[in-house]
């Protein structure tokens, strides 16, 4: 068994520091892991409560005689030592320490004494200073902000690895928004024992995850992470914070880490093939292509729109990024004169203004059908009455059997927002802008078609 498994698959959680007040930390994680109907066992600790939330309370991990498989600590810092030792005595290996006032704060002492308790009972350990962390398919939730202020995601194929809770808890928020799923989410605070690349090296084996993600704000063994990152054989999506020189100083007071200079970052970055992403919105328009989609098997992109502009910009963005258009194969022309003569069939294809719901059936089904083709960028604007929400649906159908990437782009408003959710949900990548669509078509192309 993995040293992290525990992390993600205990049959057992103790909440040290669980509370029966709804504003507490320890009341919130409880309330998190029933909410999310966490299967295990769940043991309350409290020296002052006898039940909270229905769940009968223990004084101490020693007091619980069942084995405990991951302790959450939630209680401050200036007691979190004893409450750790009891855990080792507890034979408990794996623990979550949500409590902040270590090194981000300068108490390096502190830190030291962390580590020398965590190395004695050999305890992994994920923190201090974080906020937690929530496997979609083990239900296992310990974040500690509440769900009607912090959405779950749906079970998806993307690992969310952050070194800060607050960026983590935003995007985390965002893209459930907007209909993304998502495996794991990890926020690792100060990493003063499970750091990045531990992580990174666990999410590599995971079966449920698809694509990583990573917000870092400073590595604290280089040589580890490169190595764990050269080995990698899925897409790692990443975002340097700490990029700037009052930006790396900032970091080293958020988590204690010493963000470095970005050259060097870079370098790493660049010989391990880690996707660099240059903000935050652009990291989650990465993670979607390829949580989505699958492996292209060459550039050739066509493009079918509903908007003549539309397919302008992603013409020029194809040509900037040094992308290719495909030239569709005799078949597929034939085959689409039987739409309406003042469409214009070529690439872009664009269907004007008229089209209709089974027009961009038609278009879609032979240009997926095509092997001149290798990937279709559908551009759907659905302000104009002829597209209808159906069509959701229907491309989905087509794309569940097709085996090349198909990218939508839908702008807009409330209607729009909601068919571009529908098509999150359906597992096909969308987009507001062309530009972004063929960004990170770029990206796809890059990483799975490099020599």
């Amino acid at each position: 068994m993995h040293t992290l498994d525990n992390f993600f698959n205990p049959k057992s959680i103790a909440i040290i520091g669980a509370s029966r007040e709804p504003g507490k930390v320890g009341f919130v994680v409880l309330n998190n892991l029933i909410l999310s109907k966490y299967r295990g066992k769940i043991y309350p600790i409290n020296p002052n409560a006898d039940k909270i939330l229905d769940i009968l309370a223990y004084p101490n991990v020693k007091a619980v005689k069942d084995k405990i498989d991951l302790a959450v600590i939630a209680i401050p810092s200036k007691v979190a030592l004893n409450v750790i030792k009891e855990c080792g005595e507890a034979k408990i290996k794996n623990i979550i320490i949500l409590t902040a006032g270590f090194g981000e704060i300068g108490n390096k002492e502190l830190d030291k004494k962390l580590k020398e308790l965590l190395k004695k009972y050999n305890i992994r350990a994920i923190g201090p200073n974080c906020l937690g962390l929530l496997d979609t398919y083990s239900n296992v939730d310990t974040l500690f902000i509440p769900r009607n202020r912090l959405q779950r995601p749906n079970q998806g194929g993307i690992s969310f690895v952050c070194q800060s809770g607050a960026v983590g808890s935003t995007i985390l928020d965002l893209s459930t928004y907007e209909s993304q799923g998502f495996s794991k989410f990890i926020s690792y605070g100060n990493a003063l024992d499970v750091d990045e690349s531990d992580l990174i090296e666990y999410l590599e084996k995971d079966e449920s995850t698809k694509v990583i993600c990573v917000y870092l704000e400073g590595v604290k063994d280089g040589n580890k992470f490169f190595n764990v990152a050269k080995k990698s054989k899925k897409p790692i999506i990443i975002i340097k914070g700490g990029t700037t020189v009052r930006g790396n100083k900032s970091a080293m007071s958020h988590t204690g880490s010493l963000a470095g200079s970005y050259e060097v970052y870079k370098g790493i970055f660049k010989q391990t093939n880690l996707i660099v992403a240059d903000n935050l919105e652009e990291m989650c328009e990465f993670a979607r292509i390829f949580d989505n989609t699958i492996a292209p098997k060459g550039k050739k992109i066509q493009i079918i729109t509903n908007g003549g502009g539309f397919g302008v910009l992603a013409t020029d963005a194809i040509e900037r990024n040094h992308l290719e258009f495909a030239e569709m194969s005799a078949s597929t022309k034939i085959a689409l004169k039987n739409l309406p003569d003042f469409y214009v069939i070529s690439n872009p294809t664009d269907l004007t203004g008229s089209a209709t719901t089974e027009d961009f059936e038609l278009a879609i089904d032979v240009a997926l059908k095509d092997n001149k083709i290798d990937i279709v960028l559908a551009i759907i604007l659905t302000q104009t009455p002829t597209i209808d929400p159906r069509i959701v649906n229907s491309v989905a159908q087509m794309h569940s059997k097709n085996n090349k990437p198909l990218i939508v782009v839908t702008c807009g408003g409330d209607f729009a927002i909601q068919v571009e959710k529908n098509f999150e949900k359906n597992r096909i990548p969308c987009y507001s802008f062309p530009t972004n669509a063929v960004n990170a078509i770029k990206h796809l192309c890059e990483y799975y078609l490099r020599s």
